[in-house]
């Protein structure tokens, strides 16, 4: 298997909805951006598939040295071999890697969240980062749009936030900020145990309104220049903006269950975008 279908493998095995975006891109950045998208896959999943801390740590450190290596020339897995061809033609840097492998590492150390600014830095690491890279790939051709993406990535790792609340707390993190909870009276207790309340829901009202506000905010600061380059980022946003809608719909029955929307339906939702511009 060559390194470019290794990281086409990945992405599709992945069902994530960003693969439906990608289907549109031409084949340079198609290329660059499912590479990408595989490297994130890669230590994304050193955390889910976690079953021992010390063996994660180990997996990360050596994916930081791949990363250090890979930009050095010396790329020795085949995510990075099919990527670091494509990292000078669109501005890939060595830091924005590291970053998502950053964030993964707190993954390992960070169950819990005092506040949001403390959770705003893990989702710049994990999601800001990833939407700067996915902008350049895109297209940027203003600076501007660098604030737009990493707005979008905050309001789509929030999105995933609130999808999987339940199975988070399966893996005993809790996202949602301590200060918070408290806030609206639940307890950490209450959503390890699945607990539905009338104060769990108002909890994750409350998240889903600081989401719609960053969607809001993110095509605000989107320059008009770029809009056209940008209609990846933009059907990512109209298919997590739905699933969002979705899960507010079903009164945030995230607890016992993952709220989804069909591959057909996320394939219209990006369609849209790219042949009538509808988000």
């Amino acid at each position: 298997m060559t390194p470019a279908q290794y990281v086409q493998q990945k992405a599709a095995a992945s069902g994530s909805s960003f693969y439906y975006a990608f289907l549109f891109l031409p084949a340079p950045k198609r290329a660059a951006i499912t590479a990408f998208y595989a490297f994130c896959r890669e230590v994304d999943d050193v955390v889910d598939d976690m079953a021992d801390v010390s063996v994660a740590h180990t997996k990360l450190a050596w994916w930081q040295s791949e990363v250090t290596n890979a930009f050095r020339g010396q790329p020795s897995h085949p995510v990075m071999q099919a990527l670091m061809p494509l990292a000078a033609q669109f501005e890939i840097e060595e830091r924005h890697l590291l970053a998502v492998v950053a964030g993964c590492q707190m993954d390992l150390t960070q169950t819990r969240y005092l506040d949001y600014p403390n959770l705003q830095r893990y989702c710049h690491l994990v999601a800001g980062e990833v939407g700067e890279v996915a902008a350049r790939i895109f297209g940027q051709t203003q600076t501007g749009t660098t604030d737009y993406a990493h707005r979008l990535g905050q309001a789509l790792q929030l999105t995933n936030i609130i999808r999987d609340v339940g199975e988070d707390a399966m893996r005993g993190r809790i996202y949602l900020p301590i200060n918070e909870l408290k806030q609206f009276d639940v307890k950490a207790s209450d959503i390890l145990t699945r607990k539905y309340s009338e104060q769990f829901e108002a909890l994750m009202r409350f998240q889903a309104e600081r989401a719609h506000r960053l969607y809001d905010e993110a095509l605000e600061l989107l320059p008009a220049d770029d809009r056209r380059a940008q209609k990846p980022g933009l059907m990512m946003a109209s298919i997590y903006r739905a699933l969002l809608r979705e899960i507010e719909a079903d009164r945030f029955q995230v607890l016992h269950q993952r709220i989804h929307l069909t591959p057909l339906r996320k394939m219209w939702l990006a369609w849209k975008v790219q042949a009538l511009g509808k988000w």
